[in-house]
Formats: structure tokens, C-alpha cells, sequence
């Protein structure tokens, strides 16, 4: 493995606090030799994890944007990282045996994957495939993402496919739309195709211990602290200053705002710079159980201007308006609720045949919001007390009239969204009387799913970049796919790999695809 490259006085800059730069802060150390005191993350915000977040407390309610899908048949640089991760909770453990362990224990088998009008469980050993469809499919599914271009999943599709039971499974537990990116949806059809024969279960899915704020961030923001990272809070980059060298780009300063007051951080000969380009949860809002989340939109937002900036001119840094140019397109809104009153999680026990934690997505089929719940293992935060429940949820389609409250659910309060979820469950809102239901609009959450040309997301580090990279979901890396916490650390691995010049291989996307036994049961769960 090759030294690290950078002299005693050189440092490393990350901007941007979320997941992809702490991963590759971490990999600078472990992998380059970098010195942790060496390195700087500069985060806008008071913490760091960037969109793992989770916060709050039994009094004021808890509130996490989403939860990650995480698997280990995949996430093959992601568990290369959390392998030398020690957790938080479980002493001697590593962060990746410690998950391990706890899926071994609460192994997940979803009972009640959709559920109709009538509160019944969906049948759903059978995708609801016609011949059309599996010819439509398997035809996506071989194509050439030149050729697909930025064509949408609906060009490929007939609209009969969207009513089928495996449309609803597989846009719910990934989050797509039909006006979506025919290529990330062939991209999750061939890197998920093991879940593909168990969509209607989610065995595959692997949980955290507690939300991946607590279970990942916090380790990994330990170690970081402890290696002698320095991890800048309140710090907004509004401008990087650059040159040309011998026909490269190369970063000479960082323009900073720091609790308000104006610095221009200088970047010397040997000094590295990273940037978290874009944002899937930029001009988010919060409501309460009195208040719906503000409207946001590009005016409020401060996670895109910057690559902006440095795309101007630059084809080969990436198009944002590729991806941010219509929030109808990449909104929908999320839901956490605390509980003090464990009624609703025993009548959800009755309802779906699992015990918290063993189940799933649960998604009402009939849902003009199409909204879905999931009941993960109790306490789901670290400092959640035995008596107190916590649960998330999401609806795809935010601007349809509720079901039972006459307004879309970007206009509803919290107690307005449990009233609809009730009524879709037909449980006695007194079920719910002392919840507290903390809505969160997220304008650009699907954002890297919109519709896109192979040249509008930049590689990790761009051609001809000297000192420069992208660490993010709106970066390009053949075969694997976006709104994963695998996207963001395996950018951060390939970018610091390949600037500090490391020798040693990125773990490489497994093709389970590829495997005759998994196209096999494809084919057979295909033609149930």
C-alpha cells in the first residue's frame, strides 16, 4: 500500500458533512496514512451525517428525515469501512459485526407488505406480471444505458405494469416514480435482482441496531474525533478559487462562512479538496402536530449553488439542472411519530403478523398518497426510554387529497397525517390521542432518480484534476446505484484512492445478476 503522499504541512479539506466525507476521511487514514489532525471537514450545519440524520427526545417527539435499505449480499465498501469501525454500544465489536449480529436476531420476514381498502393483507406471492410485462422487463433490463439516455421508466413500460403488485413493492421500497430514469431503474433491476425473488418479504433488508445516525454516524464520528480529525460545524463554503495548471484544475483557496464571519481558507501546493456536490435533502422543512412543513424551494436551498458554480463552463464537472430543475418531480414528504402508549404498535402486531422489527414497509395499496409505515426494533434512538415507541413513514404522491382528510399532505399537520393513517388501518384515532407526529417535506429527495444524460453527473475526480474531487450521489460509478449509503462511500473510497494514488483495490460491485442461480429464481419469481 502506497504512502500517503501528502508532506508533514499538507492538508485535506472535505466540504460537506454527510456520510461521504467522514467516510472519506476515514479512508485517508486507514488506507493513505494521512495524519487525522491533517484533515478538515467543514459542515453548514450543527451536525455532522448530512441526510443520516435523527434527533429529538420522548418530550418534544423524534424526527429522522428516512431510513437507508442496507444489505449484505451488497454494500461492499460500505462494509469495508464499518469493518474497522468499533461501535458505539457493543464493546469489542466492530460496527459491521455488531449489525450482523443484530439481524441474525431479528431476522425480518414481512407478513403485510401491501394492504388494500378493506385492511386486508395483499396477496403478493405473484408480481401481477402479464406477458407484456416480463417481455418489457427483461428487454429494460438488457439495455444499453447509452442508448436509454435520459428516457423515463414510462417510455419503456406500459402503464398496465404500474398496477401490478410488484410496481407497488419495488416503487415503495426504492422510492421510484414512473417519470424516473429508465437507467437508475435498470441499475436497481440487475444490483437488487437477489431481492427481486423476495421483494414481498424484504428478507434481504438489514437493519441498523438503532437509526444510522446513532448506529453509524456517531461511531464513525468518534473514531474520526479520536484519529484527531478536525470537524468544523457552522461553516458554509460559498466559493472555491481556482486555476488552471498545465491545462488541470486546481482549487488555490476555500471562501468560507463561519458563525457569520467571512475567511477565505488557502489551499496550498500538496493540499487536497473534496465537495459533497448537490443535496437529496436541501430545503427540507419540518412541521409539527399544529403546523405542515414550509414549501421550500430553489430560493431556500444552499447544497447546489457551489456546484453550480464550478459546472459553469466545465462539461466535465456534471449539470445540476439535471436534477434539480423540478421538485414536483423529486418531492414527497416523511412522517416519525412518538408514542407513549403502546396500543398502536400491539394493534400493528395483530394487523401485520410482525413483531416490530421483524417486518417491514407496510404500504396501503389504495392510498392517494401512497403512503407506507414501517415499525423498526424498539428503542430506534439511543436515548429513547423503554416506554416510549418510535415509528417512520412516507407517502410517494404529496399533493393528492388524503383518502379521509380532504387536503394534499403537503398542507396537513401531523395530526392530519395520523388521521389519515388511521383511518386507512381503521384504528379509533384514540389510538393516537397522545402521539406526537413530526412531518419533514423534502424538495429534492429523489433527486438523482430524475431523468439524465451519462455526461451530467462528473466522475468522483474529473479529468484533468489536479487537487479535486466529488464525493456524492451526483457523481458517476458504473453499476451501482444512487440513494444508497454505499453510492456515497463508495464515491469517497474511489476519489481518495485515486488521488492519494493508494494501492489498493476498491471492493468491487458484486454482480449477483451475473449468477446463473440468481437470474434462475429471477425467472421462476418472474412467472409466479
Amino acid at each position: 500500500m502506497r504512502v500517503c503522499p501528502l508532506n508533514p504541512n499538507s492538508k485535506a479539506y472535505l466540504i460537506g458533512g454527510g456520510i461521504g466525507s467522514m467516510a472519506a476521511a476515514a479512508f485517508m487514514i486507514r488506507d493513505g496514512g494521512v495524519p487525522g489532525g491533517q484533515i478538515f471537514i467543514l459542515e453548514a450545519n450543527p451536525l455532522m451525517g448530512g441526510s443520516l440524520d435523527g434527533a429529538g427526545d420522548p418530550q418534544r417527539g423524534y424526527s429522522l428525515r428516512g431510513g437507508r435499505m442496507l444489505t449484505t449480499d451488497n454494500y461492499e465498501c460500505t462494509w469495508d469501512l464499518f469493518k474497522t469501525i468499533p461501535s458505539l454500544t457493543s464493546a469489542g465489536l466492530s460496527v459491521f459485526d455488531e449489525t450482523v449480529a443484530f439481524n441474525e436476531k431479528h431476522k425480518a420476514h414481512s407478513m403485510a407488505r401491501l394492504v388494500d381498502r378493506r385492511r386486508a393483507r395483499v396477496p403478493v406471492t405473484s408480481m401481477g406480471f402479464s406477458m407484456q410485462d416480463r417481455m418489457e422487463l427483461l428487454k429494460l433490463s438488457h439495455a444499453d444505458e447509452a442508448g436509454l439516455g435520459a428516457s423515463t421508466i414510462t417510455d419503456h413500460l406500459s402503464p398496465e405494469f404500474f398496477e401490478t403488485e410488484f410496481w407497488f413493492m419495488w416503487s415503495t421500497t426504492f422510492a421510484f416514480q414512473p417519470w424516473h430514469s429508465a437507467v437508475e431503474f435498470k441499475r436497481y433491476l440487475l444490483r437488487f435482482m437477489m431481492e427481486f425473488t423476495r421483494i414481498e418479504t424484504l428478507a434481504g433488508v438489514k437493519r441498523t441496531i438503532y437509526n444510522q445516525y446513532d448506529s453509524l454516524v456517531l461511531p464513525l464520528q468518534r473514531w474520526l474525533r479520536g484519529q484527531g480529525v478536525h470537524l468544523i460545524n457552522d461553516c458554509k463554503v460559498m466559493d472555491l478559487h481556482h486555476r488552471s495548471d498545465e491545462g488541470g484544475f486546481v482549487v488555490t483557496g476555500i471562501q468560507s462562512l463561519r458563525a457569520g464571519i467571512s475567511d477565505v481558507i488557502r489551499v496550498n501546493e500538496g493540499d487536497l479538496v473534496f465537495l459533497q456536490n448537490g443535496s437529496m435533502t436541501d430545503a427540507s422543512s419540518l412541521g409539527s402536530m399544529t403546523n405542515a412543513p414550509k414549501r421550500l424551494t430553489k430560493a431556500d436551498s444552499g447544497g447546489w449553488a457551489l456546484w453550480e458554480k464550478l459546472a459553469d463552463g466545465r462539461p466535465g464537472f456534471g449539470n445540476p439542472a439535471a436534477f434539480n430543475r423540478c421538485i414536483a418531480q423529486s418531492v414527497w414528504e416523511s412522517f416519525t411519530v412518538t408514542l407513549k402508549n403502546p396500543a398502536f404498535f400491539d394493534l400493528m402486531d395483530q394487523l401485520s403478523g410482525n413483531e416490530a422489527g421483524t417486518g417491514g414497509l407496510v404500504t396501503f395499496k389504495d392510498s392517494n398518497w401512497m403512503m407506507s409505515i414501517v415499525l423498526a426494533h424498539q428503542p430506534h434512538f439511543i436515548n429513547q426510554p423503554a416506554d416510549v415507541q418510535v415509528f417512520w413513514g412516507y407517502s410517494l404522491f404529496p399533493d393528492r387529497i388524503g383518502n379521509f382528510v380532504a387536503k394534499p399532505m403537503s398542507a396537513c399537520n401531523g395530526a392530519e397525517i395520523l388521521q389519515e393513517l388511521c383511518g386507512h388501518l381503521r384504528f379509533d384515532l384514540d389510538v393516537v390521542s397522545s402521539a406526537n407526529c413530526i412531518p419533514c417535506t423534502m424538495p429534492y429527495i429523489t433527486s438523482m432518480f430524475m431523468p439524465r444524460q451519462l455526461s451530467d453527473r462528473p466522475l468522483p475526480v474529473p479529468e484533468g484534476s489536479k487537487n479535486f474531487a466529488f464525493i456524492s450521489q451526483f457523481v458517476e460509478i458504473p453499476d451501482d446505484v444512487v440513494f444508497t449509503v454505499e453510492y456515497s462511500v463508495r464515491a469517497a473510497q474511489m476519489a481518495v484512492y485515486q488521488l492519494l494514488g493508494i494501492d489498493r483495490k476498491v471492493p468491487p460491485v458484486t454482480r449477483h445478476d451475473q449468477s446463473l442461480r440468481v437470474q434462475f429464481e429471477a425467472l421462476v419469481k418472474a412467472f409466479k
